[in-house]
Parts: C-alpha cells; sequence; structure tokens
C-alpha cells in the first residue's frame, strides 16, 4: 500500500479562489494541491462570468446589424442560429479550463479531480478512495444558485443561472425573476437576440446594491430597448399548467397581475456549498450556510480557512482570489494584507449600458447621516463618446466635503467596468479629486469623464 501524499496546503476547489490561491502558494514555496470535482475554473469560468461575457459581447455584435443598415449596408438575419452562439461561449470556456491546468502544472500545482471531504484536522478522504493530508487546509468550495420555493427549477421551463447558459434555442418571450446584476445581463442578452423580454424585481430598483440614480438610468435604458421593467413586485406564485408559464406579481400594494412568458429565469442569488464537506467533523458551524472568518480568512479551527463564496462577502471572483492571495500569503508566513476593505472592491455589470462602482451609495450617506458632496458629468459631455454614438450615462462622484477624500464612484456607460480602476486607484492610494483633474489625459478618450467629473468637484469642469 502507498504512504498517503501529504502537502503543506491542500484546497478543496478550483475556482477562481482555489485555483488562484494554489498557484500563488506554490510560488511561495509550499507544497500545494487543489481538489476539484468537476472543471477548474469554477462558476465564474464555467457557468458565469465567462461564458457571459461571451453571449454579451455575441449580443453587442448582434446588436450592430442596425448601425451596418445606417450605413446603406443591407443585412439578412433569416440564418442566424443562436445554438452557434452558445456553442461559441462554451467553447471560451474550454480553452479556458484548459489554460488554467497549464497554469497548475507549470507552478507544481497538483490537481486532483474528484470530491474531497474533511475527515479531520489535516485529513482529508477523496472520493476515489485515497485519503491525503494538508497541513493547511483552504476551502473553496464555491456557491450555486438559490431555489425558492414555489419556483424551482424544471431546467426545462424554469431556468437556473446554469440553465440559461447551457440554453441552445432561444424562447418567444422570457420572465425574469431578479433584477441583480445577472438578471440584467441576460436582460439585455435576450432582448438583444429578438426575446420579449419581462424584468421583474420585488425592491424598488433594478440592481438594488448600485446607486439609485443609477439604477433609474439603468431601467429607462432598458425600457427604451422593449425590455419591459417592473420594480417593486414581488412574484407571488406561479403556473405551468398552460403553453406559457404564468407567474403572479403583487406591487407593493398588494394588487396583483399575471405576467406570462414562454420560459422563466430565476435568479433569486446563490447558496454556498458548505453541506457535505465534513465541516461537522471539525466542529465548524455556519451562519446561514456561510463559514465565519478572522481578519486573513481562518476559520475557527486552527490550520483551516474558507474563502469565496462560502464566506460572507460579495459573491465575485475577484474577491475569492484577492481572498485567497491573503490566506496563502499569511499561512506562508508572508502577510502582507488583511480581510479587504468592502469599500475597495470594484462592482461591474456587463448589460449596455454598462455599469460600475465602488465605495459609498448616496442612499447609503443619507441612511448614515454621512456628509457629502455630489458630482456627476454626462457622457454626452465627452467629445470620444459622441464620436462613438456612446453619450448615453454619467459619470458620479461622491467626496468629503471638508477633506475632499473620494467615498464613492458610480458609472453607468459605455466601458464603465473598464473606466471604473483609475478613480479605485486613486482611492486606494489616498489621492484627492484634484491629483486626477490635473492629470493630462489623452484627447479624445472616454476617460476624460474621469478627469472631468473630478474637475467638477472644484466647479472647474470645462465641458458642461
Amino acid at each position: 500500500m502507498s504512504t498517503p501524499s501529504t502537502y503543506d496546503l491542500v484546497i478543496i476547489g478550483a475556482g477562481p479562489g482555489g485555483y488562484v490561491g494554489a498557484i500563488r502558494a506554490s510560488q511561495l514555496g509550499l507544497k500545494t494541491c487543489v481538489v476539484e470535482k468537476d472543471k477548474c475554473g469554477g462558476v465564474c469560468l464555467n457557468w458565469g462570468c465567462i461564458p457571459s461575457k461571451n453571449l454579451i459581447h455575441q449580443a453587442q455584435t448582434f446588436a450592430e446589424i442596425k448601425a451596418l443598415e445606417d450605413m446603406g449596408v443591407e443585412v439578412n438575419p433569416d440564418g442566424f442560429d443562436y445554438g452557434v452562439v452558445q456553442k461559441k461561449s462554451r467553447s471560451v470556456t474550454q480553452r479556458l479550463n484548459k489554460g488554467i491546468e497549464f497554469l497548475l502544472k507549470k507552478n507544481k500545482v497538483e490537481l486532483i479531480k474528484g470530491e474531497a471531504r474533511i475527515e479531520n484536522v489535516g485529513k482529508i478522504g477523496l472520493s476515489d478512495g485515497r485519503t491525503i493530508y494538508g497541513k493547511n487546509i483552504i476551502i473553496a468550495t464555491g456557491s450555486r444558485p438559490s431555489a425558492v420555493p414555489g419556483f424551482e427549477f424544471d431546467h426545462q421551463r424554469v431556468l437556473s443561472s446554469n440553465d440559461i447558459l447551457a440554453m441552445q434555442t432561444l424562447p418567444k418571450s422570457l420572465i425574469i425573476l431578479g433584477a441583480g446584476a445577472i438578471g440584467c445581463e441576460f436582460s439585455y442578452v435576450m432582448n438583444t437576440f429578438g426575446v420579449k423580454v419581462t424584468l421583474v424585481e420585488m425592491v424598488d430598483q433594478v440592481l438594488p446594491f448600485e446607486d439609485d440614480e443609477i439604477a433609474a438610468q439603468l431601467k429607462k435604458a432598458f425600457t427604451k430597448s422593449g425590455i419591459d421593467v417592473l420594480t417593486g413586485h414581488k412574484a407571488v406564485s406561479m403556473d405551468k399548467s398552460g403553453k406559457d408559464i404564468a407567474v403572479t406579481l403583487a406591487d407593493g400594494n398588494g394588487k396583483q397581475q399575471v405576467v406570462e412568458a414562454e420560459k422563466v429565469l430565476c435568479v433569486f442569488g446563490r447558496r454556498p456549498n458548505t453541506e457535505n464537506i465534513g465541516l461537522e467533523k471539525l466542529g465548524i458551524e455556519t451562519e446561514q450556510g456561510y463559514i465565519p472568518v478572522g481578519e486573513y480568512y481562518q476559520t475557527a479551527v486552527s490550520h483551516v480557512f474558507a474563502i469565496g463564496d462560502v464566506v460572507a462577502t460579495p459573491l465575485l471572483a475577484h474577491v475569492a482570489s484577492k481572498e485567497a492571495e491573503i490566506a496563502v500569503e499569511y499561512i506562508a508566513g508572508h502577510a502582507a494584507d488583511k480581510k479587504i476593505d468592502m469599500d475597495a472592491i470594484p462592482s461591474a455589470i456587463y448589460c449596455e449600458p454598462q455599469v460600475a462602482s465602488f465605495g459609498l451609495r448616496e442612499s447609503q450617506a443619507k441612511a448614515d447621516n454621512i456628509k457629502y458632496k455630489k458630482t456627476v458629468f454626462p457622457y454626452s459631455a465627452i467629445g470620444k463618446a459622441v464620436a462613438i454614438d456612446q453619450g448615453e450615462g454619467f459619470a458620479k462622484v461622491l467626496i468629503d466635503p471638508k477633506s475632499r477624500e473620494i467615498l464613492g464612484c458610480h458609472i453607468i456607460g459605455h466601458d464603465a467596468t473598464e473606466l471604473i480602476h483609475e478613480l479605485l486607484l486613486a482611492k486606494s492610494a489616498e489621492l484627492l479629486p484634484d491629483d486626477i483633474a490635473r492629470m493630462v489625459h489623452s484627447h479624445p478618450t472616454l476617460s476624460e469623464i474621469l478627469m472631468e467629473v473630478m474637475r467638477g468637484t472644484s466647479g472647474e469642469a470645462i465641458h458642461i
């Protein structure tokens, strides 16, 4: 019988937290393995960020048909095949899967395919019957779509976010329940490809965790594009007995209406994968399914850590990756950072127009009685935006009126998800609005909106 393998670090899950942590651990000299029951890349690469962004890219290309027609080009879309679109999104995923496996191998990280269950501190049982040992363990098992009673997935007509990514033919109509990032992104994609979309959100705005003015602008853009947006409406029940699915909605006053569609996409959030991994063997208790952690993502049990979607931080790939690095550097004795500052996490939604933000929201400032100064600058006053027919949207910053510290930034418009990082870097470096306002920005570029909005904090914007 062979001797069980022993590692400095065993990571359970090869998503954007697990595989990044594994590579960083190897860089720091730790003998590392990562156990993955499915494909490398986790939800983000396989059933989230990457395939959905490919669909968005293809939808944007499809939308250019009108621009071509405006130039006199005749385009016949009769041969359009959504199955080809979906297949391309999966091919991108497969290529990146192989890329991650290559990176793990290049960095001398052992990849073990199979399920893992913690049997004791430092002892992990594998689904093939083997046992491995790890001086340290990182739990990075991710999350899954959350089902709500009465709206259970049947994976054919009532869809999860995974299901819609696997869908090879378009429905004529679609109800999307939940107007968070996923709901808004798929609203854009499906609507662009000609599906009749009804987007429903229980609270009074789309993107409930974004700035209210940004959300209002997105709702306006969606409505203009033909999406029926119903905010302040709760899904009460669902009837699948007819040809179309009938969903009963109730507004804030209890008034009900019924909307019908061929299919329903339910995006009510996600649930952490913390069951059946051995937490009870360690005595680790979860809170609403999430694992409590310390400032370096250590659990209540020594040498056991948890990162990504299994901890109560934003369920974002870039958050999981950074948390993994912090935990690994702590394990290796190279601790540089502690828990991520929530105000330094960028949010990005990739519908059109794009939405990006970080830090303080205006509604939050009002609720917490935080003093602030707001400045807004429109895309329509930026030469590059007008030149490329992308004049919709605005940038908004909140600063401390005394110290002039940047408190938050919110952008809606073309390439907002790329633009946001200049101001986030400025905040992280403790720069002030004047530092950005005085910096020379190339002309014409969309980034000039950041210079102008920062000039606006002093009442010195030029182009408005």
